[in-house]
C-alpha cells in the first residue's frame, strides 16, 4: 500500500515586524512628557501670617512638587503675624523640592516682621520698586513691654532662628540680624545693595525673565538652574474652606459673630420657642469659636464678655439708672479688645469695632430683658387666672349662690356676703365653672379702710413724739 503524502496547503506568511511610526512615537513622547511639563505655580499672600496662610503655602508647595513645576512664586504683602505660623512656613520652604521665589509686590507693599523671615527663607528673594522689608523685632503677644530677661531670651532665640538659614542662602547674616535686634528696615534698593535680596523687578514678567538661566543654591547644598522664560504661570487658589476661615480669622469679624451669637441665644432663653434666634446664635457662636481656636485668645477676655451679659440682665431687673448697663458695656468692650493675644495691631480687635458692637448689643440686651421681666411680673390676662379681679354685675340675688355677668358671659357664682340683684361684684377665685365673688364696693371700701388705718398708724406715733409735755 502506498501512502500518499497529504499535500500541504499554501504556507501562511509570517506576521511582519512592527515598524516604527514617527507620528506614534511623537505622540507617545508627548504623553509621557505631559506629567513632567514645567510651569510656574503662583500664590498670593496678602494679609497677616496665621495658621490659614501656613496651610495655604504648605498646600502650594505640595502641589508644585506633584506637578514638577519649575518654581513656586509667592507674591507677598504682609504686616507680620504669628511666630509659630512663620516658623511653620519657613520649615516647609526649606524642605521644598521645588525652588521657591518670594516676590514682595506690588509697589508700596511691605514684608514686615514675619514677612522678612519668609523673604529671607526663599531660594530667590525679590522685591518690586517702592517696597520695604525688615522691622522684625519680637514683641509681646499682648503688645505690652517684656521684662529684660524675657526680652533677651526672645531676641536671642529669634536671631538664632534667622541666622540658621540666612547664612546658607548666601545673604548678609549680620545685617539681617539687626532687623531682629534693632528693628531696622530697608527699601528695595538698600536690600539689594546690602545682599539681603537677589533681584529688584518692576513686574512679574521681568522677574521671570531675569531669573531665566540663573543657577541658585538650594538649602541642602545642591544647585539648580532655573528655566522660566516662556513657562506658563498657573495660579493656585485657596479652597473654599480656607477662604471662609481666612475671612473669619479677622478678629473683628470673629468678635462680631461671637457678640451677635450670644445676643441671639440670650433672646432665645428669654423668649423660649422663637427657634430662629436660637439657631442663629448656635451657628454664629460655633463659627466664632472655630476661628478663635486658630488664634491665640485670652480666656480672661471671654470671662469679661460673659460678665457683661450678666450685668445687662441685672440692669434690666433692678433698674440701677444705667450704672450696671454702663459697666456691662465697658466689660464687653474690654473683653473684645483683649480677646485676641496677637503681636501686631492688624490681628487684634480695633477700639472702634469693640465700641460699635458693645454699645448696641448692651442697649438691645437691656431692652429685651426688661420686656421679659415686665411680662413675667404682669397680671395674667388669659385662662382662669385671668378672671381673678374682673368686675361684673349680679344677675340675681346671691344669698349665697346665684348668677353673675362677667367678661361678656353668665357664670354661676357664690358670695360669702349677701349681694343684691344688679350690684357690682369682683371675682375672687375660679373653681372650675363656679366663681367666688364679693361685692366690689365692699372690697373697695375695705381696701380704703386698710390704707387709712396704715396712714393713721404712721401718723399717731409722730404726733405722740412731737406732743409737748404738760407742766
Amino acid at each position: 500500500m502506498r501512502i500518499r503524502p497529504i499535500a500541504a496547503g499554501p504556507e501562511k506568511p509570517m506576521s511582519r515586524p512592527i515598524r516604527s511610526r514617527p507620528a506614534a512615537f511623537a505622540l507617545l513622547i508627548c504623553l509621557l512628557a505631559l506629567p513632567c511639563a514645567a510651569d510656574v505655580l503662583k500664590i498670593s499672600i496678602d494679609g497677616p501670617i496665621h495658621p490659614i496662610a501656613e496651610e495655604y503655602i504648605g498646600r502650594a508647595i505640595a502641589e508644585a512638587e506633584r506637578r514638577h513645576s519649575a518654581a513656586l512664586l509667592i507674591t507677598l504683602r504682609t504686616p507680620g503675624g504669628l511666630v509659630d505660623s512663620t516658623r511653620g512656613i519657613v520649615e516647609k520652604m526649606l524642605a521644598s523640592k521645588v525652588p521657591v521665589i518670594v516676590y514682595v509686590a506690588p509697589s508700596g507693599a511691605r514684608a514686615a516682621s514675619a514677612g522678612f523671615f519668609i523673604l529671607e527663607a526663599a531660594d530667590v528673594a525679590a522685591m518690586a520698586p517702592g517696597t520695604n522689608t525688615g522691622a522684625s523685632h519680637p514683641v509681646s503677644a499682648t503688645g505690652g513691654k517684656m521684662d529684660d530677661v524675657m526680652k533677651t531670651k526672645v531676641e536671642n532665640d529669634t536671631a538664632a532662628f534667622l541666622r540658621s538659614y540666612v547664612s546658607k542662602r548666601g545673604r548678609n547674616v549680620q545685617l539681617a540680624e539687626t532687623a531682629v535686634r534693632e528693628s531696622k528696615s530697608w527699601t528695595d534698593q538698600e536690600s539689594l545693595s546690602q545682599h539681603l535680596i537677589d533681584i529688584v523687578a518692576p513686574s512679574q514678567e521681568d522677574l521671570l525673565k531675569q531669573l531665566d538661566g540663573r543657577t541658585v543654591k538650594r538649602f541642602d547644598g545642591s544647585t539648580t538652574t532655573l528655566h522660566l522664560a516662556g513657562q506658563p504661570v498657573v495660579s493656585f487658589v485657596e479652597t473654599l474652606r480656607q477662604r471662609i476661615l481666612g475671612w473669619l480669622m479677622d478678629p473683628n469679624i470673629s468678635f462680631l459673630l461671637l457678640a451677635i451669637g450670644a445676643l441671639a441665644l440670650y433672646t432665645e432663653l428669654n423668649h423660649p420657642g422663637a427657634v430662629i434666634p436660637g439657631v442663629v446664635g448656635v451657628i454664629f457662636i460655633l463659627l466664632a469659636v472655630f476661628a478663635l481656636n486658630l488664634l491665640p485668645i485670652r480666656f480672661a477676655a471671654l470671662t469679661l464678655i460673659i460678665a457683661a451679659f450678666i450685668l445687662f440682665a441685672l440692669e434690666a431687673k433692678y433698674s440701677t439708672h444705667g450704672v450696671l448697663g454702663i459697666g456691662g458695656i465697658a466689660a464687653l468692650t474690654m473683653g473684645g479688645l483683649l480677646l485676641v493675644d496677637a503681636p501686631i495691631p492688624q490681628m487684634r480687635v480695633h477700639l472702634w469695632t469693640a465700641l460699635g458692637i458693645s454699645v448696641p448689643v448692651g442697649v438691645i440686651t437691656i431692652f429685651l430683658t426688661g420686656i421679659a421681666l415686665r411680662a413675667r411680673r404682669g397680671k395674667v390676662a388669659t385662662g382662669q387666672q385671668g378672671m381673678v379681679g374682673e368686675i361684673g354685675t349680679a344677675c340675681s340675688e346671691l344669698a349665697p349662690a346665684g348668677t353673675v355677668f362677667v367678661h361678656g358671659e353668665l357664670w354661676s357664682a357664690s358670695s360669702p356676703q349677701p349681694v343684691a340683684n344688679g350690684q357690682r361684684v369682683r371675682v375672687v377665685r375660679v373653681d372650675g365653672l363656679q366663681l367666688e365673688v364679693e361685692p366690689a364696693d365692699t372690697a373697695g371700701s375695705g381696701n380704703r379702710r386698710q390704707r387709712a388705718g396704715k396712714v393713721a398708724e404712721k401718723v399717731q406715733p409722730e404726733q405722740s413724739e412731737t406732743k409737748a409735755p404738760s407742766s
